[in-house]
């Protein structure tokens, strides 16, 4: 029902992020964003008005050792990068993307900058190197950085509690007396907590502080597991982070970053406000062809900043130079570091060499492994990407919703950055395969990144995992990209595609042995439990169909003058006023479209009738029920009683699990 909308909401219009490119691949979703797997469940995908596009993931990290590779500093003919700026156009044109912006980097060296295609339809603005585009989730990465900063300076650790340090923050933690939550877990999204709800995401005001954002709607700050085991992308810890980066250095985050990053690497315009710079060179966002107004985002430091291709380049050379801006190191290559590896799941202290970092995760195309991050608002995506062995990298924002076109231009761009560089090896691949057929099983994923919808999740987003000769397969339930992997020992299995430890078994103090891989963790279950699942809603659906075509032709039959008795009445109209109400919710979400935030962010007629409608469904399955079991007796045709009590069974038990999920009476604008 409604938690459709939500997570829709949440993961896809304005995450802040976008999912890595194989998960893109692998769900078929026309939307990469790092090459290889990008998306995760959620990974993008272009969805119709009222689905953009699923975003979110993050995948992983391994230990890298920057140094000269035979492949690197070799430079690009123009004849190249001419076919690469006519591939890219011909993407925009076919994709109707309006814009792009592009910035390619290779050592001190920057390869291209740009900006193609129109920054605002109406004005027929052209866009340039200057055109300034929404970066979301990529402002993430500087909360890091400056951590990092701070850590070196002796000032803030990783380790510490945050409990300590920002004490009027507040958060509920069940295990914070033996597990407490840490730095690191806010930057690498293990604090367990939720991501922000609606409430957060329709908040639009430019003059809030970031404690009043945090301050605004705490209630997602709570663990729903020990933090520090399993990571869930959530939007609330870096703006923690950003508070306790004002409290120890006295000044404003946004001007800290300034003072500390954004000048000393020469990003003049780069801003987390709509300044008069992004006034007049911001391009403007469109969704469905629409035009979006400026989005004033609650939290800042999670997704807020503006920049132009040149800001880019100069990003991606700080982080390509290893933390070098000429001859001014401003954060050291051993933070660098830490900051691309995954350090504090259960999964990471086993081995895994996959999984979100400090705001910094890997994707994988061919043999070679890029630092990225993606980013994703009303209107805009980005995919900030480099390769720390070979120097180089590249960065690419788009003006719209179309996960396709970043894709498809990431591929190009990839594609042309690699194809002179030596291949990164693996060597792991030649280990004897080792095979453990207690592995085989079906997996449901015990991480959601948004609680209220994970019901939901379990149902729709199962995993199998089986054996075959010495290979270990993992596939979604219905399909998708199969990945395989050679097992090195009973816990750790190597991935056939990247040679990175990509899967491992694992004891997690809460749900017991589970399964980590790149940013999932999965809990086996019964495959009864799951085909149960999905006969039961698949026999509700179909009989919800059946009820509402039966009731319309007994409603004509009635109005016409045809006698029914009471009893029939009763049996008939509860089932058939369940399945209405079912409907009415369902046809409130396909109703809101582009101005869904807006409409179940706050307390407005349709989110009203959400609840209410939503409470009426539960009373009309309560009521069904019991008139199946009153009149059991009635003088009806049983082939037609028996479909209406099988319906009124159906009916309870859906709004049974519903209620017991928060869906029943659920006010979206509070959560």
């Amino acid at each position: 029902m409604v938690q459709n909308k939500i997570r829709d909401y949440i993961h896809i219009q304005n995450p802040f992020d976008i999912p890595p490119h194989s998960q893109l691949v692998e769900n078929s979703y026309p939307t990469l964003v790092t090459l290889k797997l990008l998306a995760e469940q959620d990974q993008i995908l272009k969805m119709a008005p009222s689905k953009k596009l699923l975003l979110l993931v993050l995948i992983l990290s391994s230990f890298f050792h920057p140094g000269k590779s035979v492949g690197q500093h070799k430079a690009y003919s123009p004849e190249a990068l001419k076919q690469l700026k006519t591939e890219i156009e011909k993407a925009l044109k076919e994709t109707g993307t309006p814009a792009v912006g592009i910035a390619l980097v290779n050592g001190d060296t920057t390869v291209w900058v740009a900006g193609l295609g129109k920054a605002d339809l109406e004005k027929d603005t052209k866009a340039t190197e200057n055109t300034m585009f929404r970066i979301g989730s990529v402002s993430k990465m500087f909360v890091s950085l400056a951590i990092l900063k701070l850590q070196e300076e002796g000032k803030i650790n990783l380790n510490d509690k945050v409990r300590d340090l920002a004490p009027e923050i507040a958060f509920e933690n069940p295990w914070e007396k033996t597990a407490p939550v840490l730095v690191e877990h806010l930057l690498e999204h293990t604090t367990g907590w939720d991501d922000l709800h609606l409430t957060d995401y329709a908040l639009n005001d430019p003059s809030l502080s970031l404690k009043g954002g945090l301050d605004y709607h705490p209630h997602t700050r709570t663990s729903r597991w020990m933090p520090g085991t399993r990571m869930a992308y959530c939007n609330s810890g870096p703006p923690v982070a950003a508070y306790i980066i004002e409290k120890i250095t006295g000044k404003k985050f946004e001007d800290y970053i300034q003072q500390n990053f954004f000048q000393p690497m020469g990003m003049e315009n780069m801003t987390y406000f709509a300044t008069e710079p992004y006034k007049k060179w911001g391009a403007t966002l469109y969704l469905d062809k629409k035009p979006q107004a400026y989005w004033n985002i609650s939290v800042r430091p999670s997704g807020a900043i503006n920049a132009s291709p040149k800001d880019m380049a100069k990003m991606l050379r700080f982080f390509v130079n290893r933390g070098r801006v000429d001859s001014l190191h401003l954060i050291s290559e051993a933070s660098l570091k830490r900051m691309e590896t995954p350090s504090s799941t259960n999964g990471a202290m086993a081995g895994l060499e996959s999984g979100y970092g400090l705001s910094n995760y890997s994707s994988y195309h061919k043999s070679y492994t890029y630092r990225s991050h993606g980013g994703g608002v009303n209107g805009g995506l980005t995919d900030f990407s480099y390769l720390p062995t070979h120097h180089v990298g590249y960065a690419i924002m788009i003006n719209c919703l179309n996960g396709n076109a970043l894709g498809r231009i990431a591929g190009l761009i990839r594609e042309f950055q690699t194809k002179n560089l030596s291949p990164d090896k693996t060597v792991r691949l030649n280990i004897p395969a080792f095979t453990d057929p207690d592995i085989s099983g079906h997996y449901i994923s015990i991480n959601p990144r948004v609680q209220l919808t994970d019901h939901y999740e379990r149902i729709v987003n199962v995993n199998h995992i089986w054996n075959k000769k010495n290979t270990v397969f993992f596939q979604g339930l219905f399909g998708g990209w199969k990945k395989s992997y050679r097992g090195i020992n009973s816990r750790q299995y190597v991935s056939n595609e990247t040679g990175k430890i990509d899967l491992v078994l694992v004891k997690d103090p809460i749900a017991g042995d589970v399964v980590h891989s790149e940013s999932g963790v999965f809990k086996r279950i019964s495959p009864v439990i799951i085909f149960g699942q999905l006969i039961v809603g698949t026999l509700w659906l179909l009989y919800i169909a059946g009820s509402l075509l039966l009731g319309s032709i007994w409603f004509i039959r009635y109005w016409r003058g045809r006698k029914f008795t009471r009893q029939s009445i009763r049996l008939g109209s509860w089932p058939f006023i369940a399945s209405v109400f079912f409907l009415a919710v369902l046809l409130l979400e396909i109703g809101v479209g582009d101005e869904g935030i807006a409409l179940l962010g706050n307390v407005t007629v349709v989110s009203v009738s959400i609840t209410v409608f939503t409470i009426c469904f539960a009373l009309a399955a309560l009521l069904s029920i019991i008139t199946a079991i009153r009149d059991r007796k009635a003088k009806l045709n049983q082939n037609i009683y028996w479909h209406l009590t099988i319906l009124s069974c159906l009916h309870f038990i859906a709004a049974c699990y519903f209620g017991w999920h928060g869906i029943i009476g659920i006010q979206t604008w509070s959560y």
